[in-house]
């Protein structure tokens, strides 16, 4: 039998133990893209041979004009999550990236983590984002991905409540602070590839702007957007996020 300390210490042990597990399940739920434990997102659906070309932060206008031209030379259309300040920075770009057949969404105001915001400012962001690009674009925005893909179920709440689906990804890598065409290539074309071997549609994301300096340098991001479609054009289906809802 264990004296009264001994159980004291293996009873201050497991709740130790059992708050690191809770930790780590929220920690799970709020960040992990293929999570399910906050709320239902639209990642892909069993589609082998589709991809859906995502571009996050923008717009931007040093780059995202040269990201049109890669698509509009392919003639793929292509799914932009765009910050709202940027948007209202940029209407006439916004304007342009709609034109040209591509889809919008919403990717808060101010790139936030929203795992960590307050409920308030999550409907701040999400509503002014929604406001000023349907204002410029002259339609309801319908999809909405969580920077960093951070949520909790107030996030996901708030942007059903505002009439949009939220988006997550399955096919990513570290392309805005990646200045190596070749790595970036590799490491999506090794996750669209293992998504294919499993029956999934791959939703690609890739970086158009930065949160945090205009002037960041997208050169690799965009010169990869091109090889990818170089690379599955001919087999392969391209789709916006709303051929999957």
């Amino acid at each position: 039998m264990l004296s009264p300390l001994a159980t004291g210490i293996y009873a201050g042990i497991g709740a130790v133990a059992a708050l690191g597990l809770a930790a780590g399940g929220c920690a799970y739920a709020a960040m992990w893209p293929g999570s399910q434990l906050f709320g239902r997102t639209l990642i892909a659906p069993r589609r082998p041979g589709e991809l859906a070309l995502t571009f996050d932060d923008g717009p931007n206008a040093a780059w995202t004009p040269r990201l049109l031209d890669i698509l509009a030379g392919y003639d793929v259309r292509a799914t932009f999550f765009l910050v709202g300040s940027h948007a209202q920075a940029e209407p006439e770009l916004v304007r342009r990236i709609v034109a040209a057949g591509h889809l919008i969404g919403n990717h808060s105001w101010s790139h936030p983590n929203l795992a960590l915001t307050s409920a308030r400012r999550v409907r701040e962001e999400l509503t002014r984002t929604n406001q000023t690009l349907e204002e410029i674009a002259g339609a309801p925005v319908r999809y909405f991905r969580p920077p960093y893909g951070a949520r909790r179920p107030v996030v996901l709440r708030v942007a059903r409540e505002l009439g949009m689906t939220p988006v997550l990804w399955n096919a990513m890598t570290s392309d805005w602070k990646e200045p190596s065409v070749e790595r970036i290539i590799a490491r999506l074309t090794s996750k669209i590839d293992r998504l294919e071997r499993r029956g999934r549609a791959a939703n690609i994301v890739l970086h158009d702007g930065s949160h945090r300096e205009m002037a960041a340098d997208r050169g690799p991001s965009m010169a990869a957007a091109g090889r990818l479609i170089e690379r599955y054009k001919a087999t392969h289906r391209f789709v916006t996020l709303d051929a999957w809802s």
